[in-house]
């Protein structure tokens, strides 16, 4: 019996990420679908829901769960699951207004240029974006990156559930450290820990962060040390470079045994 604590909000991980012959069989369908573009915060959003990272949310965001995640920071349809943050999908009135509820549309990644998956819609709604922005990040000054990205997305939100595809370029371009939730909770139940202490970076470990990590292994089993892979705000040290720059300091200054690295695909706010 497995002494990890059940993953946040279920009994189990729920990943959303289809493989093998589904995967080609919804691939091939999407072809036939209208076109939803999405930032590459909302094509992270939907990677971390696939890999089960986004756990129990089965699509993106309606608007009692964007209003309540705004106001307490939780979620209605979830039977009120602590969530701190919107995970929500937006677009032009035009292309709303073309959507039927209950259509299926492709979620088209601008930046690849490939489909990442499907939604069936359930609902479309507008939102108050500064309303969003001050409950969240206490904040509706543009400079604010997580503000920037919400005050520029399109007028509606598009709600429903959601089937992944593709997971993009990250297992290719992080291979080695890109890891799916299953993978990381398996790495702790093969080395029989029970308490680990998580450490999340999206830039080169400072000096006080080596010191809180290695105080943590002296009093966890481990220490899981969760790179952020997704994309950062402009002037930010790249990913690929802090990785090798963590795993530098990680190789030459702590106990292999009790350290765990691991990389995920969610955009900084």
């Amino acid at each position: 019996m497995s002494k990890l604590v059940p993953p946040h909000g279920g009994s189990s991980l729920k990943p959303l990420l289809l493989e093998g012959a589904a995967r080609d069989a919804e691939l091939k369908r999407a072809q036939t679908m209208k076109k939803v573009p999405m930032t590459s915060r909302e094509t992270s959003d939907l990677i971390m829901m696939g890999i089960g990272a986004f756990t129990p949310l089965d699509g993106f965001m309606g608007r009692e769960d964007w209003s309540a995640c705004c106001e307490t920071y939780s979620m209605p349809s979830k039977r009120g699951l602590f969530w701190p943050i919107p995970i929500t999908l937006s677009t032009t009135e035009d292309l709303a207004r073309s959507i039927h509820l209950g259509e299926e549309v492709a979620l088209w990644d601008i930046e690849t240029e490939s489909t990442m998956g499907t939604m069936r819609v359930t609902e479309k709604y507008g939102i108050d974006k500064e309303y969003e922005c001050k409950q969240i990040f206490r904040t509706t000054d543009s400079a604010h990156p997580g503000v920037l990205k919400v005050l520029e997305q399109g007028p509606v939100n598009l709600a429903g559930p959601v089937k992944v595809v593709s997971e993009s370029y990250y297992p290719e371009m992080f291979k080695g450290i890109y890891q799916r939730p299953h993978e990381a909770r398996k790495v702790f139940e093969e080395r029989g820990w029970s308490t680990v202490a998580a450490l999340q970076l999206r830039n080169p470990m400072h000096g006080s962060h080596a010191y809180l990590a290695w105080v943590a292994i002296e009093v966890c089993d481990g220490v899981y040390i969760h790179q952020l892979v997704g994309k950062l705000k402009p002037g930010d040290i790249p990913a690929e470079v802090r990785v090798k720059a963590i795993e530098a300091l990680v190789n030459k200054y702590f106990r292999r045994d009790r350290v765990v690295q691991g990389g995920y695909p969610m955009e900084m706010r």
